[in-house]
């Protein structure tokens, strides 16, 4: 950062260098911020908030370069259509559990992820969504293979 000297400036001169200093301040702080939408989901009476990763760019950033993530946050991924999915960990920072979801919102199958790998952890069978949470977050809350993820189908509504 550069430190100005304004004794030299106008009063108008040195509002609007502090005005310009507010909003370059403002758009830094944005920058780390994510700017995708969050939902609310619910899984065997647990509520999470994810973000949509729905599109073929958001898709393949997800949660690259995170470097943590709320502990009843997470990431849905929307695919195109039902299909046998995978996940990797590159340029991802912190531990995973990723759960692939059949287009009816049961879970196929659940996955536990390591940080900078490029490892493929493959759904079980065709999905057509995949949440990705903290390491250990659906373990720890008991949920597994076939348990059904509620508010999907508000969701999608929602988007269209």
């Amino acid at each position: 950062m550069t430190i100005l000297s304004t004794s030299g400036l106008t009063a108008r001169r040195r509002r609007l260098l502090a005005l310009a200093a507010c909003l370059a301040l403002g758009a830094a702080s944005r920058a780390g911020a994510d700017p995708l939408l969050t939902y609310p989901l619910r899984i065997k009476g647990h509520t999470i908030r994810v973000e949509l990763a729905d599109s073929p760019e958001t898709r393949r950033t997800g949660l690259m370069h995170r470097r943590q993530m709320g502990e009843s946050n997470g990431m849905l991924f929307i695919f195109e259509e039902p299909s046998p999915q995978a996940m990797w960990m590159k340029n991802t920072l912190i531990p995973l559990s990723v759960a692939f979801i059949r287009a009816d919102g049961r879970i196929l199958n659940i996955e536990d992820m390591q940080p900078l790998t490029e490892d493929a952890h493959a759904s079980s069978g065709d999905a057509l969504f995949a949440i990705e949470m903290n390491l250990g977050w659906f373990r720890k809350r008991g949920i597994a293979a076939g348990d059904r993820v509620e508010g999907m189908k508000d969701l999608l509504k929602q988007r269209k």
